[in-house]
This record gives structure tokens, sequence and C-alpha cells, in this order.
């Protein structure tokens, strides 16, 4: 058996890049640094996954685009971001006085997009730990295809951010998908260094009074506790499969959550919720460590 208490302090690598400790922040739930800053010592977190971003700025879908659910949140931001060059001109200094290892997480609208934001990473960027590839986006080129979806598309994908990289890559996979295992192999096959899964689960909240969606958009991605048994299911089926690192993602909200993520496979966990929840209890892990 493992001893769990030992995996939570126990440095661990992907590729030649080592992380101090298991504990990552989630992307989308920690912004770019600042916003925890006051709350948290980063240069305890064994790992912090910026805010999404894309090669252009975008402002983000209209508001209403946070929506409370039944143990959880749905929300549908659209990757309000500055874009790439903002984010390493603007929000990678504030993090530089840190020693926390920063991946980027980042979206393309096609293949190709992918690689330059890859590339422009590797050239511009100083002391980035890994890349994060998010790709529960839609493919342009394919009349809106998530490349998560499709095997092949993830692949190829991968396949071209590996080749402008300079740094581990980090596959983050969808769960929206009928075989996990199926789209773990395709990011394997295609070079990826780690898995880190899952991304929001689909799902959708109507107004009664209103009787319309109470998301602006409509149709949102759903996080917190409701989907972690989920996300527990797939890390373990994926776990079957591979021999990758998996950072586990999806829900946790206590210490004994990220022990159940071990249990399922996970060398690692990226949390939000618990920022959310309860800070103070991410402190006390993070002080443990």
């Amino acid at each position: 058996m493992v001893d769990l208490h030992q995996k939570l302090k126990s440095p661990f690598s992907i590729g030649k890049t080592i992380f101090p400790n298991p504990i990552w922040l989630a992307s989308g739930t920690c912004g770019f640094g600042e916003e925890l800053a006051e709350c948290l010592n980063l240069n305890q977190l064994g790992g912090i996954c910026l805010k999404g971003t894309t090669l252009e700025p975008r402002a983000g879908n209209p508001p209403p685009r946070i929506v409370e659910t039944p143990s959880g949140i749905l929300n549908s931001i659209g990757l309000q971001n500055p874009g790439i060059h903002a984010v390493i001109n603007q929000k990678l200094p504030f993090l530089n006085q840190f020693k926390v290892p920063v991946i980027i997480n980042f979206s393309g609208k096609t293949e190709e997009e992918y690689g330059e934001i890859a590339r422009i990473i590797s050239e511009k960027a100083k002391n980035i730990a890994a890349l994060e590839v998010n790709i529960s986006c839609p493919n342009v080129k394919k009349g809106g295809l998530t490349f998560g979806t499709d095997p092949a598309s993830v692949e190829q994908v991968i396949r071209t951010v590996k080749q402008n990289a300079n740094v581990p890559v980090i596959a983050k996979l969808t769960p929206n998908v009928t075989d996990i295992t199926t789209i773990a192999k395709a990011a394997e096959a295609g070079g990826a260094d780690a898995l880190s899964l899952i991304n929001t689960v689909t799902g959708m909240a109507f107004d009664i009074k209103t009787q319309k969606p109470k998301l602006a958009n409509g149709i949102g991605g759903l996080s917190g506790p409701a989907i972690r048994p989920i996300a527990i299911r797939m890390v373990y089926q994926v776990r079957q499969c591979t021999t990758l690192p998996i950072i586990g993602i999806g829900g946790i909200a206590t210490q004994d959550d990220i022990f159940e993520f071990f249990c399922a496979g996970a060398d690692a966990v990226q949390i939000g919720t618990m920022t959310f929840l309860d800070i103070e209890v991410l402190r006390k892990i993070l002080d443990s460590i």
C-alpha cells in the first residue's frame, strides 16, 4: 500500500522537471497568482497552473457567467484573458519573485495556433516549469469539433505543441467523451509528458421563473465536488493504460479527497474548489508539507 501522507510531502518529476510536492493550484481558479498571494504562501505549492490563455486577448462571454449548483459551480467564462504576450510581459514578472513552479495553460483555435503559442512561450517566457494544453476547445477548421473528443486531433495537437516546446507538455483531458482511455493513449502517442484530468463536465441550469438558462451562454462547465467521483473514475481508468504522470483534478475540498486521487493512481492534484470553499484547509495542508 502507498503511504498517502508521505506521498503528499514527496517531490515528483515530469520529464526532467522536478516539482517539490504534488499540490498544485488549478488553472482558472487562481488567476495569475496575484489573487491568492495574500492568502497563501505560494512558495509552499508544488505548482501553479495559470488561467488559460490564448494567442490573442479575449473578452470572454457576457454575464452571468457563473452559477452555483448543488455541490458545484457552472461557469461559462469564455476564456477571458489578455493574450499570451501580455501574460508573458505583464503577469509572469509577478510570479518570478516566488520559487513556485509555473505551468502555463493555453488553448488554440487550430493545430497551427497551438504550435505558435508553444513557440512564443519557448522563445520569450522564462522560468516556466511546464505547458498544460487545454484541448477542450473547438477546432474552427473542422466546423467546431472539440479537439479533445477526437483521438486523431488530440495526438496531432500534442505532437505539434511538443515540437515547439522546450519544457514538459501536459495534456489536459476533457471528460466529455465516451472512452477517456482512448483519448489518453492518443495524447501519449503525440508525445505528452503527463496528463491532467479532468476538465469541467458540460452542464446547464434554468431559472424556473423566467424559464431561461441561468448562464447567458446557456451551456457551461460544471466543476466542484459534484464531479469528483467522475474524475476519480477517469483517473483510475487512465492509470490502467499508461505509466505517464497523472495530475488529478475535480472537486477537491479536503485532504482525504487528495488521498482518494492518490488511491486512484494520480501522482499529483490540482486544487480549485478548496480555494473557494475553505482556503484555511489548503493552508494547513501546505504547512504540514
